[in-house]
């Protein structure tokens, strides 16, 4: 349980913030040179995440190829096909979760 003073200092905290975003919607309704500049924003941000992950993805292939050639040939395509089907399952619910 929250104590009496944690759940005050919480709701104060959350009161602000609301302030605070009520005061910014007013200046973006106010300028909407200044709203559209951030929405662009917004949506470069947005575009770096994707890029981001994608890489990410990239570094995790090449990471499990090197993987892969540390590995005696007779193993290697016994792992490759676990690889392959762990990254297809890994893929398919990031894919559910969006």
């Amino acid at each position: 349980m929250l104590s009496s003073e944690t759940l005050l200092i919480e709701a104060v905290q959350d009161l602000v913030k609301d302030e605070v975003k009520r005061t910014m919607r007013e200046k973006l309704d106010a300028n909407p040179q200044l709203k559209e500049e951030l929405k662009q924003a917004v949506q470069e941000l947005l575009q770096a995440k994707v890029h981001e992950a994608y890489a990410v993805l990239k570094i995790g292939k090449v990471g499990a190829k090197i993987g892969i050639e540390m590995v005696p040939p007779e193993l290697r395509r016994e792992i490759g096909r676990e690889l392959a089907t762990m990254f297809e399952k890994e893929v398919s619910k990031m894919l559910e979760q969006s």
